[in-house]
């Protein structure tokens, strides 16, 4: 049996994938500094303490819509769509995440302005991928039709699986989505 995923590990990756992929950083979906300092103004007057998270889930919703657009594999998994305990796990920790959600404030304040335009890096500066993620990522190539990353190996529900489907994001091309993804078992 795998550990279990590190869910505030999956949060940061999910935010950092979000807000990268906003039009006005990637292009690759229909949010506009939805996770910026823009849509912090907005959504605080409604939500004073807890409008980072409104900002995530919004974001989160049209980014996983996004990516089934572009490509929507049967048995597969992708950041925005992991095995059922994982996402039941992840769903059951934001009320825990919301509890205590001025601690998330120092994170979602550096989503606001990222360091660049390479993902990886960003990822690397943020402390989210290492070398060995990095080098898992080196091999990485999009599919033949540019709409995807396939991951190689089947997806073990591992802490690194799920960084290596948030770095394949760092193979798709401003404004060209690709959307990474790896096989369930048995499928």
């Amino acid at each position: 049996m795998s550990p279990p995923i590190d869910l505030d590990r999956l949060l940061k990756l999910r935010l950092v994938i979000g807000r990268f992929g906003e039009m006005d950083l990637a292009g690759w979906w229909n949010t506009r500094e939805q996770l910026g300092a823009l849509g912090a103004d907005v959504l605080s007057r409604g939500f004073p303490r807890t409008h980072h998270f409104a900002q995530a889930r919004s974001v989160f919703a049209v980014a996983a819509h996004r990516c089934a657009e572009v490509f929507d594999p049967l048995q597969c998994v992708t950041l925005w769509r992991l095995p059922e305990e994982i996402e039941e796990q992840f769903d059951t920790q934001w009320e825990h995440w919301l509890d205590y959600a001025a601690d998330w404030h120092p994170f979602f304040k550096q989503l606001e302005s990222l360091p660049g335009t390479d993902l990886a890096a960003i990822l690397k500066s943020l402390e989210l991928v290492d070398g060995r993620d990095l080098e898992s990522f080196a091999r990485l190539r999009r599919s033949a039709e540019g709409r995807a990353v396939p991951l190689p190996g089947v997806f073990a529900s591992t802490d690194a699986d799920v960084t290596l489907l948030a770095l394949g994001f760092a193979r798709a091309e401003k404004g060209a989505l690709a959307v990474p993804y790896a096989r369930k078992g048995g499928a």
